[in-house]
């Protein structure tokens, strides 16, 4: 029940924070540019810890693609997993508390 609601405010955020991001910010900013605006040195320090914990491919074949990717793209993608996942866990509950009589 609790994770349900923490999904579902959890959605509701990422989702208003990637509208927020998509009317405020340059029409199709990509998200390296985003993240290079708020901290200039944040780029070299990510990949350094990419590469430090995980193979060299992960930064070439999975974090690269993401930031050229639009800002508002992430947060609405993560908010609609976690969208789901609450309606998942909230259908699964509701399925779960139903009589257990016999029906003719």
């Amino acid at each position: 029940m609790i994770a349900q609601r923490i999904l579902a405010v959890l959605a509701a955020a990422l989702l208003v924070g990637a509208v927020a991001v998509a009317v405020l910010g340059p029409p199709s900013m990509p998200l390296g540019a985003a993240l290079f605006m708020l901290d200039h040195d944040m780029m070299q320090a990510f990949q350094g810890g990419v590469e430090a914990h995980f193979d060299h491919w992960m930064w070439d074949d999975v974090v690269m693609p993401l930031l050229v990717r639009p800002a508002w793209l992430l947060p609405a993608s993560i908010g609609l997993i976690c969208a789901g996942a609450s309606l998942t866990l909230s259908n699964s509950q509701r399925g779960s508390q139903r009589s257990q009589r016999r029906r003719f």
